[in-house]
């Protein structure tokens, strides 16, 4: 049987993992409330 306690002591995340969620917060994305955002002054000039 696996011990799940045991094998959760033992895990340890990925660098590649920390590395991309560091580079997906530092950006700054558009999403969809921007797009909306931007469709809303475009139709009322």
């Amino acid at each position: 049987m696996i011990d799940f306690e045991e094998e959760l002591k033992k895990f340890k995340p990925s660098m590649e993992i920390d590395e991309a969620e560091d580079v997906i917060y530092s950006h700054d994305l558009t999403d969809l409330m921007d797009i909306l955002q931007e469709m809303m002054k475009e139709t009322r000039n």
